[in-house]
């Protein structure tokens, strides 16, 4: 045994997603993680467990175990999508301050931040574990056969988002967190921008959508705390009945901006009844097969009345998140035919990403 105590590394893959080409080892060294945990005073001693949890297609997200104790590790991607992403210190930020200003939007607790690259090969941080479930292409058993559990559920998301708009970030510790002025100006060129830089190939949906939100921005809302990535599959719901939230997930894309951006966001990738897009090819990132099941109008208005925001203009909204998206997905694409990227999924954005682009269009 050595100071740090023995290590096991098991690697698995969840819901079959993605390719796990790359070991654990090499993103999560489990003897300097637990030389670190020590040195910090975390779970000391015993033997250390490291689990690759492959659920999603960004930061790479790992199961501790150690001393009776389970923990979350989130770390960025082997290769990072652009020098500005996947930034530990911001989440870890946003979490502390969510949770010690008291909000009333549930997030895993924070536990240490470890921004010393040298410990795994980039920063990370360790936040609570919870035992929940994550909503992806349908409802769970126990919802499925409520036949109230699918407005429960989006009214939860709208609640929940309304909440995030609604936490003071001027005095809960996020000062300077972002530049909000002039934020919605900046987001076509930005994202142009990021797409100069990996793109391989012309992508004439693409240019069409930028050009239509370039010439249709309108003014923007009060800006408030915004999560960026805000849809069904980064809330996390307790089992069982009622529908209750446990938790908002993943805020590497948090910053301080237009409120209006994370509802447009959520409604572009929600379908409605009877919609069958499918915007990577393969699965869709909404409610299917269950009635009744809100649609967009229903989420927009419970929104309005909740917030008493004005959503004239919330197409613009829906199509600058896809538009976005489609520029993201596109570096994914890019790592994975330069072959830095292991996850098989990236290879369905061939065609997802004009597809994406596609889906923008339609809300013009």
């Amino acid at each position: 045994m050595t100071a740090a105590g023995r290590v096991r590394t098991v690697t698995f893959c969840q819901m079959g997603v993605g390719s796990l080409s790359v070991p654990s080892s090499v993103l999560v060294d489990p003897e300097r993680l637990a030389a670190w945990l020590d040195s910090s005073g975390i779970a000391v001693g015993g033997t250390l467990v490291v689990e690759r949890i492959t659920t999603g297609h960004s930061n790479e997200v790992f199961l501790v175990e150690r001393a009776g104790l389970q923990f979350v590790l989130r770390r960025p991607p082997r290769t990072p999508l652009s020098p500005t992403a996947h930034d530990m210190a911001r989440e870890y930020r946003v979490l502390t301050a969510l949770v010690e200003r008291g909000s009333r939007v549930p997030v895993p607790a924070p536990i240490a931040l470890c921004t010393d690259a040298e410990v795994l090969g980039a920063p990370f941080y360790l936040m609570d574990k919870l035992d929940g479930v994550v909503v992806r292409e349908a409802l769970p058993p126990e919802m499925a056969h409520d036949a109230t559990s699918g407005t429960e559920l989006a009214n939860a998301l709208i609640d929940l988002l309304a909440g995030i708009h609604d936490f003071d970030w001027k005095i809960g510790g996020l000062d300077g967190f972002g530049r909000p002025d002039g934020y919605l100006d900046r987001q076509v060129p930005r994202w142009l921008g990021q797409l100069e830089r990996y793109k391989t190939r012309s992508i004439p949906e693409v240019e069409e959508a930028a050009a239509w939100l370039a010439a249709h921005t309108p003014a923007m809302q009060e800006p408030t705390l915004i999560h960026g990535d805000y849809k069904l599959d980064n809330v996390m719901f307790a089992h069982g009945l009622p529908v209750g939230p446990l938790a908002v997930l993943d805020w590497e894309q948090a910053t301080i901006g237009d409120p209006l951006v994370d509802l447009g966001w959520l409604l572009g990738l929600w379908l409605d009844p009877g919609e069958t897009v499918s915007l990577f090819g393969g699965a869709n990132l909404a409610l299917l097969g269950h009635d009744p099941v809100p649609t967009r109008q229903d989420l927009a208005q419970r929104y309005a009345m909740v917030t008493g925001r004005d959503l004239t203009h919330i197409d613009f909204y829906c199509v600058l998140g896809l538009f976005k998206l489609a520029c993201v997905m596109e570096g994914s694409y890019s790592r994975f035919k330069a072959g830095t990227s292991d996850d098989a999924m990236f290879a369905l954005l061939e065609a997802g990403v004009p597809a994406l682009a596609l889906r923008a269009l339609e809300f013009t």
